[in-house]
């Protein structure tokens, strides 16, 4: 009962919002667990890339991460289907 009136409504705002509070959660915390740890990784490769001006890397870190918050758009907009299958994306005409 309470699944059918309140679940599919109130998941589709946090489903809508998910990808992108990930993709910045996933690049601010990688910087910041790479800098406090000394480790060398994707986050810090970038941010150092943007202090040198370094273009390549820093568009390649750019692109990773971009196509990283792409892929999680997809998922969410497949997720709305899952949660509500009253959303039908191909009756749209």
């Amino acid at each position: 009962m309470l699944y059918g009136h309140v679940f599919r409504n109130a998941m589709l705002i946090v489903i809508a919002g998910f990808p992108a509070a990930f993709i910045g959660v996933l690049f601010t915390g990688s910087l910041l667990i790479e800098v406090i740890f000394s480790l060398d990784g994707i986050g810090l490769l970038g941010f150092e890339a943007a202090l040198n001006r370094d273009y390549p890397i820093m568009f390649g870190t750019l692109y990773f991460f971009g196509l990283i918050g792409l892929v999680m758009g997809i998922l969410g907009d497949l997720m709305y289907t899952v949660v509500d299958p009253r959303i039908d994306f191909e009756a749209r005409g």
